[in-house]
């Protein structure tokens, strides 16, 4: 009996999305006595839970005329699946991300009525509010090439033998089956799709369509149509009722006229006003700090070398301005070799953190409006392991008419194109 009566007045402190310490003083009690209560060590009063109860019905109000639909952001990172559904007219009613300086960009950059959560796996799925759409891009390092790749050398597991991270697929599926959403996006790295000969994806599909009973549909989306970089991701999209969804008739901008890196970069012309520490001077020169060292440069040129001369692929890419960049990795802080901007004298540099930002389109060209609170070495981080905004717009504006944002988007939205980064 203890635990449930704890177990409401955690569901209920989330719900409300405040904190223990901020809480403490508006109910009365101590911190220590409020933690005793969180972990079922005592019982709590009648009184605070009816505080908890009011805070819950004053942060969640009904849906307003302009609210559509509600979704939760899950493995948020830094909010670029919301980017694409929130213009839609839905709320966001709850996010979870365990980074705390992911979590940090994501509380600069939007208005959350709801404490942003940690860790998913120590959360009840009845302490997350009803929602209409789940949205997750849940970890894909178990999945990715690269990961696998390090994995298999470490003699680690992966997939879904991987304890630490290929299971959070099931922290997905747990909350899809107590909560059954209208619908759900979940987006991963292309080799998902031939992980374990296929396994791994099989075991996904046949969960959510059969374990669970979801209409389901998958696309794998190259970004460079809508921005400078080649990026695969997988979407897989899902609908609690029949209908007649189909990625068939997605539309996706031609590749080969698609932006180029000029649209990203900073131009050092003195039209971008210099922002610092990313850029400096009357003109808005890019800071030195993100030029190579001849030391750095000259080990990458000799680890090319030695890896062409063996018949391989590996080396750095170096690209201009007319150029699609490779995939931005989440690694891009250890040396930046796989997007490496030639410049006209002297050693190639890095990408700003500016420009990553833009080249994943949480800015648009020439826009310097998104938040980065954190270092270089942490924004890197989080732009490579982004999602490319234009691509989850178009994929939000594809489903608008199955999850209660037909009215408002309405035919003049659904029939726009979207714009290119460009």
């Amino acid at each position: 009996m203890l635990q449930a009566v704890q177990s409401d007045f955690s569901r209920l402190r989330q719900q409300a999305g405040i904190s223990i310490e901020d809480l403490a003083p508006q109910v009365g009690f101590s911190i220590s006595t409020l933690y005793r209560w969180e972990r079922g060590q005592s019982q709590p009063r009648k009184a605070a839970l009816h505080v908890l109860e009011e805070l819950v019905r004053t942060c969640h109000p009904p849906a307003s005329a302009d609210e559509t639909f509600r979704f939760i952001d899950l493995f948020a990172g830094i909010g670029g699946l919301r980017r694409g559904f929130e213009p839609l007219g839905g709320r966001c009613v709850f996010t979870s991300e365990w980074d705390r300086y992911a979590q940090a960009t994501y509380k600069a950059n939007y208005d959350c009525d709801h404490e942003v959560a940690g860790d998913i796996t120590k959360i009840e799925a009845d302490s997350i509010p009803p929602h209409d759409v789940l949205l997750a891009g849940f970890p894909c390092q178990p999945f990715s090439i690269a990961g696998v790749s390090k994995k298999n050398a470490l003699r680690m597991p992966h997939g879904f033998l991987c304890e630490t991270q290929g299971t959070l697929f099931f922290e997905v599926e747990r909350i899809l089956a107590h909560h059954r959403p209208k619908a759900f996006v979940l987006e991963n790295v292309k080799n998902l799709v031939n992980h374990d000969r296929g396994r791994t994806f099989d075991v996904i599909c046949r969960t959510l369509k059969e374990k669970l009973g979801y209409q389901v549909h998958t696309k794998v989306i190259d970004a460079k149509s809508f921005v400078p970089q080649h990026r695969e991701r997988i979407f897989i999209v899902g609908f609690r009722e029949e209908n007649d969804f189909s990625f068939d008739d997605f539309e996706i901008p031609d590749p080969l006229n698609g932006p180029r890196l000029r649209t990203i970069l900073h131009p050092e012309d003195g039209s971008e006003a210099a922002e610092k520490p990313f850029t400096m001077g009357r003109e808005g020169r890019v800071n030195d700090k993100y030029v190579l060292t001849d030391r750095l440069w000259s080990y990458l040129q000799g680890y090319a070398e030695k890896h062409r001369t063996r018949g391989n692929g590996f080396g750095f890419g170096l690209v201009g301005s007319e150029d699609v960049s490779r995939t931005l990795s989440a690694r891009y802080y250890k040396d930046g070799s796989e997007i490496l901007v030639s410049r006209k004298k002297g050693n190639p540099r890095r990408l700003t953190p500016r420009e990553c930002a833009r080249l994943m389109g949480f800015d648009k060209p020439g826009e310097s409006r998104f938040i980065i609170p954190v270092s270089d070495t942490q924004a890197y981080k989080q732009f490579g392991n982004a999602v490319v905004v234009p691509v989850v717009e178009a994929v939000a504006r594809h489903m608008a008419p199955w999850i209660g944002a037909g009215e408002l988007v309405g035919q003049e939205h659904l029939q726009r194109k979207l714009p290119l980064v460009g």
